[in-house]
């Protein structure tokens, strides 16, 4: 009897073994890898680092810089995001977070340029294999509204619409998608100023909430009709929070009017985020 016994349980974990290591080396240890080129891939392709694209002349730079392009500081000419390596790669970790910690709701970016951001969220889910949530786009796909200092004095004076190359239309955005194969159902256009599309926008649960509206007004809608729908232990990523003030001041009285003591994280000197931790 002892003898079964004995040769039972070396089989038992001579068949742990076998699996053990086909888990660790075959699958995860296969995959991981193969994910992470694949992100890597997708997120210097996204930024335009691995073609070194020039940035616009709007900013004053006309050659390539590696340190501006991590930190998001120019806007490239041709590349498919202008938020930079440290962003990305926050976007990224936080994304992994979420998936790997169950926190439930889609994912929503509100000013999307050319669409970027979105779809290296789009990679995300494609390469961990998520097929319950949807990436969210939110955008006028014209660029920004011209400020309204009676409803929003914080917004006096801003020139950001009357940038042009800030529009990009929605066709545009939807073909740079189709570019990396991520046009698909789990896309989701929401086209128009935000104060028309977020209050109706049928987003049941969100688990990240990337804003980068830069004026106060665009940020403040963003904050007012999506933070309630934010799942506990979710992110807030605001973009332009240490260079734009009017993105500053209407996060900072969001947060004050609402009670939010979560704390704020630095990303890159430029953007930070936040995880929410309670309802209120």
């Amino acid at each position: 009897m002892r003898v079964v016994e004995f040769q039972f349980r070396r089989k038992i974990g001579t068949v742990r073994r076998i699996l053990t290591a086909y888990i660790r080396y075959q699958h995860f240890g296969g995959l991981r890898r193969v994910r992470d080129r694949y992100l890597q891939l997708m997120q210097n392709c996204l930024t335009g680092s691995i073609y070194e694209d020039p940035p616009l002349k709007v900013l004053g730079n006309e050659l390539f810089n590696a340190e501006l392009r991590e930190y998001g500081w120019d806007w490239p000419s041709k590349a498919h995001s202008m938020i930079g390596r440290k962003r990305m790669e926050n976007l990224r970790a936080l994304a992994g977070r979420v998936i790997f910690g169950g926190v439930p709701g889609d994912f929503i970016e509100t000013g999307v340029w050319r669409g970027g951001a979105c779809i290296f969220m789009r990679a995300i889910l494609e390469a961990y294999g998520v097929r319950n949530r949807k990436v969210w786009l939110a955008d006028s796909f014209a660029g920004l509204p011209q400020p309204n200092p009676a409803a929003y004095p914080a917004d006096a004076g801003d020139m950001f619409h009357t940038y042009a190359d800030l529009a990009v239309s929605i066709d545009e955005v939807k073909r740079n998608f189709e570019k990396y194969g991520l046009l698909d159902g789990q896309v989701i256009f929401l086209k128009g100023w935000f104060k028309d599309t977020l209050p109706e926008a049928p987003i049941s649960r969100l688990a990240i909430l990337r804003l980068d509206g830069d004026m106060y007004e665009s940020t403040m809608d963003a904050l007012r009709y999506l933070y309630d729908k934010l799942s506990l232990r979710g992110f807030v990523i605001v973009d332009d929070y240490r260079v734009v003030a009017g993105c500053r001041e209407a996060v900072d009285d969001f947060r004050a009017a609402r009670g939010i003591k979560d704390t704020i994280v630095e990303i890159d000197g430029v953007g930070i985020y936040w995880q929410k931790t309670a309802w209120w």
